[in-house]
């Protein structure tokens, strides 16, 4: 036996059979956890590749790192676990080893969850239904919550706290702690309303009072905005839940193209007749924009379907109004009303066929007798000379 080792052993208050044992399994702990990280997740992941057309093991294939990572962690602190037992450690290192379990076994849990959730997500992608990735955010936020507080409650347990009198003592601390903690506990029951009442998802584009863009994340707090400035703005859920919020998202079918067509005044009501007919047939007849014939199918394209229960085109945000109609008459112009809705509802998309009707409109009007109206000033000067021979005339009559 090396004198060194009998040394360290007698340091330690152990055998120097105990420090060969404790190396040993620190080296088959360094082994296991190179194994588990190379060869046999590699082994793996080739095979869950080559089964890649089934959803489940796809995405298997991308979150296996993620779910054996804590459970690989278990493994090798069981095994350091039993490595120091060899020693005298006391109960100081019994509760770490015992708050690291804990701690692992709900990141394992967590990522089962969250992949099931995810798993879930696809096959409703897959199967093009709809999808609400807010309320996937909700549940795995719930779910860290959850997990925070069981871990808390196993860890005052291990120190020997009741926990059965601990919850009956919150019964009055916490009315006192809610008073303190109201606007964050207002805030997340405003975040699960705001989901709930499907106000808008991820991604969407909506106005409030205060500012206009893009949702970005919907927290148990407070949701991110990301503006048209391209400026993130983070507004707590009971402030935006307690105004109001227009989703210019929530259309499927139909933004609006509006305009008036100002005419120069005219008796020729036959020609009016003409053009308001030739405007009309012209979107009729436009592909991009919608009316009642091509509604039914651009329905059925897109799987929406009427039942008894609801109104599709108020609920879904589908509209097809086609108006074109002499308007009004004000001070220098007749005004046509042109009331259309394009079929996207992308701006871009919007901006190109609206511009194409507004050139289809004013070539209707240059090959007809009517005349867009301008408004025009005319401003008269008159000269100092004209103005003392005109009083100078008044002066001689009598």
């Amino acid at each position: 036996m090396p004198e060194e080792l009998t040394r360290a052993a007698a340091y330690l208050y152990t055998t120097p059979g105990h420090i060969v044992m404790f190396v040993v399994l620190l080296l088959f702990i360094f082994v296991l956890s190179y194994l588990s990280r190379y060869p046999l997740r590699k082994w793996i992941k080739i095979k869950l590749y080559k089964k890649r057309q089934e959803l489940l093991y796809r995405l298997l294939f991308h979150r296996l790192e993620k779910i054996i990572r804590p459970f690989r962690l278990i493994v090798s602190i069981l095994l350091l676990e039993k490595a120091f037992d060899l020693f005298d450690i006391g109960k100081y290192a019994d509760l770490l080893f015992f708050v690291i379990y804990a701690v692992l076994m709900a990141w394992w849990v967590y990522e089962i969850i969250k992949f099931m959730l995810y798993l879930s997500l696809s096959l409703r992608i897959e199967k093009q239904q709809s999808v609400r990735r807010e309320l996937f955010n909700l549940i795995l936020n719930i779910v860290k919550i959850v997990l925070g507080v069981i871990i808390l409650l196993v860890f005052l347990s291990k120190l020997g706290v009741n926990i059965t009198g601990l919850i009956t003592s919150l019964g009055v601390g916490g009315i006192v702690v809610g008073f303190s903690a109201k606007d964050t506990l207002t805030n997340f029951f405003d975040s699960i309303r705001l989901v709930g009442e499907n106000a808008f998802n991820l991604g969407d584009w909506i106005e409030t009072k205060e500012l206009e863009g893009y949702v970005v994340e919907i927290g148990l707090a407070a949701t991110r905005i990301r503006t048209f400035e391209n400026a993130l703005v983070t507004i707590p859920n009971s402030k935006l839940a307690a105004g109001y919020i227009k989703n210019w998202s929530k259309r499927v079918i139909g933004r609006r193209i509006k305009f008036h067509l100002k005419l120069k005044y005219t008796y020729d009501t036959q020609e009016i007749d003409r053009v308001l007919f030739e405007i009309r047939d012209m979107l009729e007849q436009h592909p991009d924009i919608v009316n009642e014939n091509k509604l039914k199918y651009l329905i059925k394209m897109k799987q929406i379907h009427e039942t008894g229960l609801f109104n599709v085109k108020h609920t879904m945000g589908v509209q097809s109004a086609l108006m074109v109609y002499l308007d009004e008459i004000d001070a220098y112009s007749m005004n046509i009303l042109v009331y259309a809705y394009a079929i996207s509802v992308k701006w871009e998309q919007w901006l190109h066929v609206k511009q194409d009707v507004l050139k289809k409109t004013i070539y209707i009007i240059d090959e007809s007798e009517l005349m867009l109206a301008i408004p025009q000033e005319q401003v008269l000067l008159e000269s100092k000379k004209s103005e003392e021979s005109i009083a100078h005339q008044n002066a001689g009559n009598p």
